[in-house]
């Protein structure tokens, strides 16, 4: 009966030892994110996955300081840039049906431009990367009033007066945002629906992602977080819609979430569900440019960061607007996922930097 015992000990070792390695990554984990927020303050959301299997959730702080409503991993945040990588994936599903292509260049779909030859020199895969040249001419910080309600349209508008290019497309990388508003744009003009509409349908549907949405000018006060940023004297300033400008522009940034449905959406992205493996491969491959002339290496996909830290291979986005906040990233080699959506700035390099000292992804 003894040696039946120690026999037993023995298969149970590794299992004991793995539930145990769990809980201390947790605990350290819960440490990390209680140093940044707290449960009475605007706060955020984080999910986190190795192959396949969720391994830590969290949710700290308030989605609104005036009902003090809870936020939960369910929770829907402002993705800020994240939303961009909604729009490639529209061109690209439009691309693969050889209903337009990356090659395309920008006076197809507005011979409005005021100089003929920049529209006809910048392509599609020009907006896509950052690489386009074009200036963002836009008067956010003069014009503060019309760009409160301006949507994609309007903050696009500009850029068809430019006259000049900073640089010869695909040579250098100046991150655009109104590049992504064109994109959308062009989803319009080539499927005849609003682009919300159509990645509604392309993407949340078939993700599972069934309270996920995407701004169209005014967005409902409720039901989502609301965000902020501390002020001089103590409390908080709300600064999201109606008081950050560019918020109803919708193809920078007017995707809302939550860690839970960005995980169904990067299941999607990995099941080939919306689109095809080689076009998702493409679209997580740093693209090529012959005359690249940066100071930087190109880092970009249509329309991912690829990186290497810590000797491995990472893809993700990050997103800011107002006092939206937050970090999407996925480590191939490890198979983990990770996201942390907030609610108030933080510094999300740093805690992203801890969160990956915790899982030990180096050893």
């Amino acid at each position: 009966m003894l040696m039946k015992y120690f026999y037993l000990l023995l298969l149970l070792a590794p299992v004991f030892t793995k539930a145990q390695t769990a809980k201390r990554k947790n605990m350290q984990l819960d440490s990390v994110f209680q140093s940044y927020f707290k449960s009475n303050e605007p706060g955020g959301a984080v999910l986190i996955v190795k192959e396949g299997k969720v391994i830590y959730q969290k949710a700290l702080g308030v989605a609104d300081i005036v009902t003090r409503e809870p936020i939960t991993t369910k929770t829907l945040f402002n993705l800020g840039s994240i939303s961009k990588t909604f729009v490639a994936y529209g061109i690209l599903k439009l691309a693969s049906q050889h209903k337009l292509s990356l090659d395309d260049n920008l006076y197809k779909y507005f011979p409005g431009f005021k100089n003929k030859g920049i529209a006809e020199k910048v392509k599609l895969v020009h907006l896509l990367t950052h690489t386009s040249g074009i200036p963002d001419s836009r008067k956010v910080k003069e014009e503060h009033e019309f760009y409160l309600t301006a949507k994609d349209e309007e903050n696009f508008a500009p850029l068809k007066q430019t006259g000049t290019l900073e640089f010869e497309p695909g040579t250098k990388y100046k991150y655009s945002n109104p590049a992504f508003n064109g994109l959308a744009l062009i989803i319009e003009k080539v499927t005849g629906k609003k682009w919300q509409d159509y990645i509604n349908d392309l993407i949340f549907k078939p993700a599972g992602m069934k309270t996920s949405t995407i701004t169209d000018g005014p967005h409902p006060q409720h039901g989502v977080a609301h965000a902020y940023i501390e002020k001089k004297g103590g409390g908080f300033e709300e600064l999201d819609y109606g008081e950050e400008p560019t918020f109803a522009a919708a193809g920078n940034g007017g995707v809302w979430s939550s860690v839970e449905e960005l995980w169904q959406y990067e299941k999607a992205i990995q099941q080939y569900i919306f689109l095809d493996k080689e076009w998702i491969s493409t679209s997580r491959t740093i693209y090529p440019f012959p005359q690249w002339n940066d100071t930087i290496p190109s880092r970009l996909g249509l329309s991912w960061f690829l990186t290497k830290e810590m000797n491995m291979d990472m893809t993700g986005h990050t997103g800011s607007q107002g006092g939206f906040i937050s970090d999407y990233l996925w480590l191939p080699e490890k198979k983990i996922f990770y996201v942390l959506l907030c609610n108030i700035p933080q510094p999300i390099k740093e805690i992203r930097e801890k969160v990956l000292d915790c899982l030990e992804i180096s050893q």
